[in-house]
């Protein structure tokens, strides 16, 4: 499997990426992103490649919405 390097301007644009594909993960597996990492870190998924890029595309997403929203509260 061939990884995908994107670069982004901004957080903001990462987030609308990452949204983008957690979009595209959940219409596949009919599973939203939570319930997916909730069942993967549980262990009742497999670790095949796309469940180890979905998971990291979910951690990454959190972690883009959590600092931009330190930035919101510490700009407000």
């Amino acid at each position: 499997m061939r990884k995908r390097v994107v670069e982004h301007t901004s957080p903001l644009d990462a987030l609308i990426g990452l949204a983008k594909r957690l979009a595209e993960y959940e219409i596949r597996h009919g599973l939203e992103s939570e319930d997916f990492f909730n069942r993967y870190t549980w262990g009742k998924l497999g670790d095949d490649a796309p469940y180890v890029e979905w998971a990291n595309d979910y951690r990454h997403c959190v972690d883009i919405r959590r600092y931009l929203e330190e930035r919101l509260r510490d700009a407000a």
